[in-house]
């Protein structure tokens, strides 16, 4: 249960972050649209956010999190304090010294990120400008992770959880200037978002600071030194920046070649925002809760170690899928309301909306796969082992780049988010099978159970909606802002009813059963019904 509470914990707060992020998006796409100077801003805010999920959360939540748990297993507080000490002298002055780097190199990254933008010398100017005003986010992000990594060890997830709720509403807050100033789009704009982007950061960073010192939990920080800890980290690191982050790469590999295509990279953009939304409240909160957990069961030395370990991943599987799968069938299926009714207005016009609505539903299929990855993952890293998950990787990049490149001329920008895609479930197919044929998976009774019944009410909620949509038509296309949220909300709680009812007479997971044994509990159930609490 508190496997699942955590989960519960950081994905309601991921969830926080998600709507406020569709708030923060919609006021973008109403400003800048999906042109030149929208371009540059997406470029500006990946560009640290690259960095910042390869050097920081990949590295750091698959190399950092198990050291910094056998440190403390082992030596207690005071070691764990001593090897964060050293971590985080690398990391920093390692950090300083890459966006120094950066700073002065910041044409030649751009030009990398976005090839395309050199046609248009404008365009690619301002991305220039804009990268170096958000590029000092990577330092305050990275920082968060490291602090973050601290947390999640002590069991406390809910300031770093709710770290991203705080660049979302910064972000709102810059944006609802932006609309009382009157300010147009063009480069003034431009350069307010990034400064927007560079005070969320600061804004986090205090506080993750702020929830460290509130745990007592004080690291100080002195000169960088190549320690064994160091060291250890840096070996474990390296092939985590790939394995931890092969999602982030596969996104960069389709803006180099979407750079090429008119409005191609802010098509993506928007897509991209919208499935992850389920992929960060699932994702996101199985890959934060799940590797500390991973970590002490394997750390126990326990003779039921491993078939713990094994009970966790099932759990968090069944989790991962009854969220997932409902949510990616519905991007599929009623994919052209959600993103005309989010983003189709002001700037963003039908033609814009058309070819959003392609790529989501490339980036649905992949959906499952996108959030097993973060499942099997934490499997590999808590046995410290990044190298096995390094490989995969490379070759879903593989994979990602000879797909892309030979899709795009047919599918243009939906090509690339079908070949991210089909990366995805090959590099998290690899994983499983590894897993399997080392021992260290495997489907218990439950699991074979209710997997196949998830999957049936998915289809069959898909089906609802599909002619929900079709009666709603008329509401989810009318000119009323207001009437069409309303009518997209209606639509997606009648795809959460028909799915509750659909897993209950399917018997995936028994929710009249959950719902008697929270009256009986006095309404004083921790965490909303999962496949496990079925079986009890």
């Amino acid at each position: 249960m508190s496997l699942l509470r955590n989960f519960a914990t950081v994905g309601g707060a991921t969830m926080m972050s998600r709507v406020l992020g569709f708030v923060r998006d919609v006021m973008i796409a109403a400003f800048a649209g999906a042109g030149p100077v929208a371009d540059a801003f997406f470029v500006a805010f990946r560009l640290p956010n690259l960095f910042r999920r390869l050097f920081a959360e990949g590295a750091f939540n698959s190399a950092f999190v198990p050291l910094f748990a056998r440190a403390l297993e082992e030596e207690g507080e005071a070691g764990a304090r001593r090897f964060a000490a050293e971590i985080l002298a690398a990391l920093f002055w390692t950090l300083m010294a890459l966006s120094a780097l950066a700073f002065v190199g910041m044409s030649g990254l751009v030009l990398v990120l976005a090839p395309g933008f050199v046609e248009d010398p404008g365009k690619f100017d301002l991305a220039v400008l804009l990268s170096r005003i958000t590029f000092p986010y990577l330092l305050c992000m990275s920082l968060v992770a490291f602090l973050s990594g601290i947390l999640n060890t002590y069991q406390r997830f809910a300031a770093a959880a709710f770290a991203p709720v705080v660049l979302n509403l910064v972000m709102i807050s810059v944006l609802t200037g932006i609309w009382i100033s009157g300010l147009e789009t063009g480069v003034t704009l431009g350069v307010v978002l990034a400064c927007g982007v560079l005070v969320a950061g600061l804004a986090q960073l205090a506080l993750l600071l702020g929830a460290v010192r509130r745990l007592g939990f004080s690291v100080p920080l002195g000169r960088p030194r190549l320690t064994p800890a160091v060291r250890r980290l840096w070996r474990l690191g390296v092939p985590g920046v790939i394995a931890g982050g092969i999602t982030q790469i596969n996104i960069v590999v389709g803006t180099i070649i979407a750079s090429a295509q008119a409005g191609a990279v802010s098509y993506l953009y928007y897509a991209d925002r919208i499935y992850q939304l389920p992929l960060g409240v699932v994702g996101i909160a199985i890959g934060v809760v799940l590797l500390p957990d991973l970590s002490r069961a394997l750390r126990s030395g326990a003779e039921t170690a491993s078939r713990d370990a094994n009970d966790r991943l099932n759990r968090a599987l069944e989790f991962a899928l009854a969220l997932t799968l409902p949510a990616a069938v519905a991007l599929v299926v009623v994919p052209a309301p959600i993103v005309s009714v989010l983003f189709e207005r002001g700037a963003f016009g039908a033609e814009a909306a058309a070819a959003t609505t392609g790529a989501l539903m490339a980036f649905a299929i992949g959906l499952p796969a996108f959030v097993l990855n973060k499942v099997f993952s934490p499997a590999f890293f808590a046995r410290e082992d990044t190298v096995t998950p390094m490989w995969f990787a490379g070759v879903g990049m593989v994979v990602n780049v000879v797909g892309a490149l030979a899709l795009a001329p047919f599918l243009a920008h939906v090509g690339i988010a079908l070949a991210t895609s089909i990366a995805g479930w090959v590099n998290t197919g690899l994983l499983m099978i590894v897993l399997w044929r080392r021992g260290h998976f495997r489907f218990d009774s439950r699991a074979r159970k209710r997997l196949p019944l998830l999957a049936l009410a998915s289809v069959l909620m898909g089906a609802g909606l599909f002619g929900g949509a079709a009666v709603l038509g008329p509401w989810l296309s009318g000119d009323g802002t207001l009437l069409r949220f309303v009518a997209l909300a209606l639509l997606v709680a009648c795809g959460l009813v028909l799915f509750a009812i659909f897993v209950q007479v399917t018997g995936a997971v028994d929710l009249a059963g959950y719902l008697r044994r929270l009256r009986k509990r006095g309404g004083r159930a921790p965490v909303p019904p999962a496949p496990d609490d079925a079986a009890k």
